[in-house]
């Protein structure tokens, strides 16, 4: 009897782990069913090969959506070297900064609500932004502050104009003496709104709507974003997006029975070849025994490719998947839209509410189309979302240190040269 239940818990376990992957799967089609090239993936697959057999990344999952179905899940590699462990199409992988788009949907979500507006100023939830600085050169090297001219406001984060930076700027020595230095804090001990709060103390690098700086910005959104919904922002996360969309592998910290799926994370030497990144911050992190206090907005999540090709087909969609509605297609269309003039990039491409955006096809100077929208990670992830070809590409791997290398820029044009025709009506 005892071998029997065990036996039964087994296959209820499988068949319960099948189900739960199968849940999280977009419909799958050939290649050629929705105008891709199967002998051009096959391309797309090798030149990660290649950089692999090279030593150059230890492994990645590869993922190509066309009208809203699977024409590529491809895990190239291995998820851990020293262990021999494959790469596999559930591996979890820490997305840093493209936490930064679930953030950007999560306020633009509490907007339809009437419970934020972009030109709201941050101080209305987080008080010590009222009267913020900004850092200015003195004499003999030393490092002055002037007050702000205006208030910085929630579209001022979700653009990164607001002046903030990740404490690398002329105030650096300040930044690192408030313990506030770097874009990992999944290791603090202090919640994300008084950190951020203790953050509006510093001396920020320019002027709110000057100047397009990277930094803390969506941190702080995040903050915003507890305050407007009374939760933390984990349980908004879990309640209102990745419930809903069914990504059931998606979190601030890892739970204990997924640990094992977590990839390890390697750096690129002086000499191109990878080696295993070291221990806590931003080596391989503190992601499944961290204090489990500060949920970062802008770096702290842990998702899988499924789970993230889910989200960005949701966007696609216009803010729909699978019945679920997350934000209405008008909501999305502002969040696709330069909201940054010629402040990023000088113009050349332009950035919306969490998104690089390509404006004009000359200057980006890359394949792709009018209207596609990007971002990627410190550890060398990448996605891109292009409505007008009905394409989602992403892929994840644990990069860091990448140094000089080229694979980013060559994506893009790996998947574009798959695309051989239009989407069949039948599929859209």
């Amino acid at each position: 009897m005892r071998f029997r239940s065990c036996f039964l818990s087994a296959v209820f376990l499988s068949l319960f782990f099948a189900f739960s992957l199968a849940a999280q799967m977009l419909p799958v089609a050939t290649p050629e069913s929705v105008g891709l090239s199967s002998v051009r993936i096959d391309r797309l697959k090798g030149l990660f090969k290649d950089y692999i057999d090279r030593g150059q990344m230890a492994g990645a999952v590869v993922v190509v959506l066309r009208g809203g179905r699977v024409a590529c899940l491809e895990p190239i590699g291995r998820m851990d070297v020293e262990k021999n462990l494959p790469m596999k199409k559930d591996t979890i992988f820490r997305l840093a900064s493209m936490s930064k788009a679930v953030t950007s949907v999560a306020a633009v979500m509490l907007m339809e609500e009437g419970k934020l507006r972009l030109a709201d100023p941050v101080s209305r939830f987080l008080p010590p932004f009222k009267n913020t600085t900004v850092a200015v050169a003195g004499s003999g090297g030393r490092i002055g502050v002037m007050p702000a001219r205006r208030e910085i406001t929630v579209r001022d984060l979700m653009t990164h104009t607001a002046g903030i930076s990740y404490g690398d700027g002329p105030a650096g020595d300040q930044y690192k003496a408030a313990g506030i230095q770097g874009w990992y804090l999944s290791d603090k001990q202090e919640p994300i709104v008084p950190l951020m709060e203790r953050l509006a103390g510093l001396p920020f690098d320019a002027q709110p709507g000057e100047r397009w700086v990277y930094g803390y910005n969506t941190d702080i959104l995040g903050a915003v974003i507890e305050q407007a919904s009374g939760m933390t922002l984990d349980r908004f996360f879990v309640t209102r997006i990745f419930e809903p969309l069914k990504m059931a592998d998606s979190y601030f910290y890892l739970p204990q029975g997924k640990r094992d799926r977590l990839a390890t994370v390697y750096g690129l030497g002086q000499d191109g070849k990878i080696a295993r990144a070291p221990e806590g911050g931003t080596g391989q992190g503190n992601y499944m025994d961290g204090p489990r206090v500060c949920f970062s907005g802008g770096a702290g999540l842990v998702s899988t490719a499924t789970d993230y090709a889910r989200f960005l087909q949701m966007l696609l969609n216009g803010g729909e998947l699978e019945g679920v509605r997350i934000l209405s297609p008008k909501s999305v269309e502002m969040m696709v839209s330069n909201h940054a003039g010629l402040l990023y990039q000088n113009g050349d491409r332009g950035f919306g509410l969490g998104f690089e955006i390509i404006t004009d096809l000359g200057r980006a100077a890359h394949p792709g189309s009018v209207g596609q929208y990007s971002w990627g990670s410190a550890y060398y992830s990448r996605f891109f979302v292009d409505r007008e070809e009905q394409i989602v590409a992403l892929f994840l791997t644990q990069l860091i240190p990448a140094r000089d290398l080229d694979l980013n820029d060559r994506f893009s044009y790996l998947v574009y040269q798959a695309v051989i025709g239009p989407v069949p009506q039948s599929v859209r």
